[in-house]
């Protein structure tokens, strides 16, 4: 039988891990990509091998796929689910797979209607342990079932660090209608069609700009004779994303994000044994659930992690029934769809609405561009800027953003950066730019044209409409700060960079080439942001280790050496005062506060100041850098990537910070004063920070 040709509609970051696992699915060839941003669609499909479209008429005309997966905001899935069943496709509709029941039940009619297949993305439901609980209630070794816990409890980091015009933030609604499909699902699969009885929402954020957003939901439902819990809890908390079913036989917890399964059922020995008995046929289901993951991602080199399988699962069964020619599993079909959307609808109906917020009158006359405005130095400066009489027009991906309580002073612009024209054409009228934006690259060649391809481009563009000053921001990573005894300055060089990690390296070439266009039409300035923290940052800052969730870090080397951190607010005053400051022409500035507080006592300021007592673990840099040579072989040799460079120890000494920094220019050039005291730079570093989200 021919294998069926599949185009992703969407390149965004989900396109991945359904590519993933559409080529480890039979009978299926991933053959092309869509996506509007021709970059974007572009670096897929030269990942993958795959064509590339940016429109999707173009790539229905051109007959090159037999189904789609429409991965795209969840506005557009309705209209491109009827475009694509109308054309003949089988579709697959990431989740949400509409915005409401009436819209899923349409799009289910039309693929009936059409003789195609409509799969709802339910990814979850595919996962090993998930069918290994459905026989265990086939079986009935749970007995009746009497009640259901459903949970996501795991940070949605959006919410507080940003960024803050991505569709799941534009209402309350839609934060249930990104992260609740995962959780209905499991409702409707194992119970059927839900009453939902009580909503409750709390540990509400203020979200920059105007209103607020729930940052915990609470509902109680009823199906199938089963009450019902459903927890959302999205702030900074431990990872608990877990289905608990308690039956008159048994207890199940099925923990969905890591894939395990345990069940605890009781025995028939006294009173002594009885308990010892109990807690160790658990101990031995923990054992035996951790064992078989782990020896399933090392001998698939993580390639089955459990999100991964969960798209495996979703895949194989939508492809084995289309080549079947057999209807898809209740699990994805568009009935399940259908019920799941209707009990979204009715927990939406029990919700407060959003209060419409005044917006300032007024139209902006902007003088200073910001790109990446809407991140989280970015909203920072362009409120600094503001405050001192510039209105701001700020570029991003979006047309909207965090700004509606001073609209009338910033505008927001969509404008793609690796279109020049359009670039030059978004600076007319504009005295100084900023350029805040970034590329985390895998690849150098993909670094050269993301990262410093890009920087290039924005300097032409900002030349040629006539802007007097470019900011550009750098990073002190790309120092070397292995040595400690080694006090770095702006004189300070950046050493051989060949073996440098590929966001340090491309942030260094990128400063190299703007200096060279220095007073060729257009002043350069350079600013290398320190580890930047306070209101709006995020807790878990890599900056400082490697995290484990909100409650574990490894830090970057034994960790009692001060680190390079700066304020928020000190670092926007900065940069404002380097389109102010004439001398600042030409000059870099390393934007690092006073010295304050090591890895370690910022964990412990944090437990002084919040009561939270983060698990700190000392990170040897040799062990990082040697598991990071054991990846890099693997990756090379075994899974053949290509372009992968690896960064050598002295890299991973300088993630720790080891070097003290001399922060002299800035104040002297532009008469900087960072935060001095400690108790204050605490109290904005982390007592007034919201790190927790609550």
């Amino acid at each position: 039988m021919a294998e069926t040709r599949v185009g992703l509609v969407g390149a965004g970051y989900i396109a991945s891990w359904h590519a993933d696992a559409l080529r480890a699915t039979r009978s299926v060839e991933l053959s092309a990509v869509c996506d509007p941003s021709a970059s974007a669609a572009q670096g897929f499909a030269d990942a993958y091998g795959v064509q590339s479209f940016t429109d999707l008429d173009e790539m229905l005309a051109a007959g090159a796929v037999d189904a789609v997966h429409i991965l795209t905001p969840p506005q557009l899935h309705h209209p491109l689910a009827m475009k694509c069943i109308n054309a003949g496709l089988h579709v697959l509709v990431e989740k949400p797979v509409a915005l409401n029941a009436d819209e899923t039940r349409e799009i289910a009619e039309a693929a009936k209607a059409r003789g195609v297949q409509f799969t709802a993305g339910h990814n979850f439901l595919g996962l090993p342990s998930y069918q290994r609980l459905k026989t265990a209630l086939a079986e009935g070794r749970l007995g009746r079932i009497s009640t259901a816990e459903i949970t996501w409890a795991f940070p949605f980091a959006p919410l507080r660090a940003g960024p803050f015009g991505i569709w799941p933030l534009r209402e309350s609604r839609n934060l249930l209608l990104e992260l609740g499909p995962h959780l209905y699902a499991f409702l409707i699969d194992l119970f059927g069609p839900a009453e939902i009885l009580h909503v409750e929402t709390g540990k509400e954020i203020a979200l920059p700009g105007g209103g607020t957003r729930p940052q915990s939901w609470r509902i109680i439902a009823r199906a199938g004779g089963v009450d019902v819990t459903l927890t959302l809890s999205l702030v900074e908390t431990h990872d608990d994303r877990s289905v608990l079913l308690r039956g008159s036989s048994g207890m199940a917890r099925l923990d969905y994000a890591n894939d395990t399964l345990v069940i605890a059922r009781p025995n028939a020995s006294d009173l002594v044994l009885n308990p010892l008995r109990a807690e160790l046929a658990q101990s031995w289901a923990h054992l035996r659930e951790g064992a078989r993951n782990a020896a399933r991602q090392l001998a698939s080199l993580n390639q089955k992690s459990p999100y991964g399988l969960s798209f495996r699962g979703l895949c194989a069964e939508t492809y084995g029934a289309i080549r079947t020619g057999r209807a898809p599993d209740a699990r994805f079909s568009g009935d399940s769809a259908v019920k799941v959307m209707a009990a979204i609808d009715a927990t939406l109906a029990r919700l407060r609405p959003d209060p419409d917020l005044p917006r300032p009158k007024g139209r902006p006359k902007p003088d200073v561009m910001v790109i990446g405005g809407t991140g989280f130095i970015g909203r920072a400066l362009t409120r600094a800027l503001v405050a001192r009489g510039h209105d701001v027009r700020v570029l991003s991906r979006g047309t909207s953003g965090p700004f509606d309580d001073i609209a009338n002073h910033v505008e927001t612009v969509s404008a793609s950066l690796y279109d020049e024209d359009a670039l030059r054409d978004a600076m007319r009228g504009i005295t100084h730019v900023y350029n805040l934006a970034k590329s985390l690259d895998t690849t150098w060649e993909a670094a050269l044209e993301n990262d410093v391809g890009v920087s290039l481009r924005i300097a032409r563009a900002a030349r040629d409409a006539g802007v007097k000053r470019l900011i550009y921001t750098g990073t002190i990573a790309s120092y070397d700060m292995s040595d400690p005894h080694q006090t770095i300055t702006e004189e300070t060089g950046f050493g051989p960079l060949e073996a440098r990690n590929i966001y340090a390296r491309s942030k260094a070439e990128s400063e190299r080439q703007l200096m060279d266009m220095h007073g060729a039409g257009i002043e350069i300035v350079i600013a290398r942001p320190g580890i930047v923290v306070g209101h709006g940052g995020p807790l878990q800052h890599w900056g400082i280790g490697r995290w484990h969730g909100a409650g574990a870090v490894r830090i970057w080397g034994h960790g009692r050496n001060i680190l390079p951190f700066v304020l928020i607010d000190d670092c926007a005053e900065a940069l404002v005062r380097m389109i102010e400051v004439e001398e600042a022409a030409g000059q870099s500035f390393n934007l690092v506060g006073e010295p304050m507080l090591s890895a370690r006592g910022y964990f412990e300021a944090i437990h002084r100041a919040l009561g939270a007592r983060i698990r700190v673990s000392p990170g040897p840099l040799w062990v990082f850098c040697a598991a990071d040579a054991v990846k890099y072989q693997l990756k090379t040799r075994i899974l053949r990537r290509k372009g992968l460079t690896r960064a050598s120890f002295k890299d991973w000494k300088s993630r720790a910070h080891f070097s003290p920094f001399d922060n002299s220019r800035p104040k002297a050039v532009l008469g900087w004063r960072p935060e001095t005291d400690r108790a204050r730079f605490v109290e904005q570093a982390i007592t007034r920070a919201n790190l927790m989200g609550f």
